[in-house]
């Protein structure tokens, strides 16, 4: 059997990895090593760890790496230590591949640490664009480091071929998050009502916005946000933050504004399950998340993107960029409520697959040759 090591750092990723752990975990010549480190296991960021093994996954490694900071020196640290504690796990537990998704600061630390014990690394959603975070730099430096790669899509597939991966390492196989829309058992309204102790009577607004890593001042652009989102009359429900540069203050802001709202709800940490299911349930979605772009296709709900953040994407028509003002926010807004485009939906693609990946990802990962070629990289 060929040891794989799978590697999850916060609810995002996870919730990405879901179903191609399931089908690795379930493939006769695959043994399955998974590594929890990061915010999962962080109280403060829900400690998302329990719900890794809710589902069933035997955590092998758990790395508390994780600063209780709110800087981007905190930031550097957490990579700093995670590469520590990694080069222990990573050098005893000597997988055969590893493999890492996305483009968060703190996967640059496993990758840095397989590249030293000459361990081969495949990358999932390589090859995508998203100017505003520093999260672009870390997908590219991961696509480097990597020596097998499973794209999104075919443009994306086409940037990793730019950067000098040879074709044969490169699969286009989709988004693995699109898995839960095709695999799973969505939750019904009345479902969620009761889960999540909400009114979906009322029409639902979803906010999921993270800081701008890319500039100084992360969340200078939540401002125009927070203050349009006052004079909205829809049921407002904010997700947590990713756990960067600025989180805490725009947790703060959250916070307050829930207080001080009765038809707004902030949740610590949304499952997969439920938060697909609210997502098509709801009438929009505001923020600067990639699940407005990669998910909210695949319902034909509407998403408008605000600020820099997901600059460069690839994106379905039902995706509005707002500037971060509150006059182009409103606008946005309000090209969303005309039954002329919630109309132009009907029909739409997703860009980002058929919800297949997984299974592809698995059988790649199972059967790839594994030897000094595919350590050593031709361009």
């Amino acid at each position: 059997m060929r040891k794989i090591a799978v590697i999850t750092s916060s609810r995002a990723d996870y919730c990405h990895l879901y179903w191609p752990l399931r089908e690795l975990s379930a493939h006769p010549e695959v043994d399955l090593k998974l590594i929890a480190f990061g915010p999962h296991l962080s109280p403060e960021f829900g400690y998302t760890l329990a719900a890794i093994e809710k589902d069933g996954f035997h955590v092998d490694a758990r790395i508390e790496c994780l600063l209780s900071s709110d800087s981007d020196v905190g930031m550097a640290k957490t990579i700093g230590l995670a590469t520590l504690s990694l080069a222990d796990c990573l050098g005893e537990m000597r997988p055969d591949l590893l493999l890492l998704i996305a483009d968060r600061y703190e996967m640059l630390a496993p990758a840095s640490v397989a590249l030293a014990l000459r361990i081969p690394v495949a990358h999932i959603e390589g090859g995508e664009v998203s100017e505003g975070a520093i999260d672009d730099a870390v997908r590219n430096a991961l696509t480097k480091l990597s020596h097998i790669h499973f794209t999104s899509t075919e443009q994306a597939r086409s940037r990793v071929i730019a950067m000098g991966e040879e074709q044969w390492r490169v699969h286009r196989v989709g988004a693995p998050s699109l898995d839960h829309l095709r695999r799973s058992a969505l939750l019904g309204r009345e479902e969620i009502e009761t889960e999540l102790h909400l009114d979906l009577t009322q029409p639902t607004i979803l906010i999921a916005y993270h800081p701008t890593t890319i500039v100084r001042d992360t969340t200078r652009e939540a401002e125009a946000l927070f203050a349009v989102l006052e004079a909205l009359p829809e049921q407002l429900v904010f997700c947590y933050p990713n756990a960067d540069s600025g989180s805490r203050r725009l947790l703060e802001r959250s916070r307050d504004f829930v207080q001080r709202h009765a038809n707004a709800r902030l949740f610590v940490n949304l499952n997969p399950l439920p938060y697909w299911s609210l997502l098509r349930h709801a009438e929009l979605l505001i923020g600067n998340s990639s699940s407005g772009i990669m998910e909210a296709a695949s319902f034909a709900v509407p998403a408008i993107n605000v600020g820099i953040r997901q600059r460069g994407r690839e994106r379905a028509r039902n995706v509005l960029d707002a500037e971060p003002t509150e006059s182009s926010l409103r606008a946005q807004i309000a090209v969303t409520r005309s039954p002329q485009f919630r109309s132009s939906l009907a029909g739409m693609a997703n860009p980002y697959g058929d919800g297949h990946a997984a299974g592809r990802i698995a059988q790649v990962l199972a059967t790839v040759p594994i030897n000094e070629e595919l350590l050593i990289k031709r361009q």
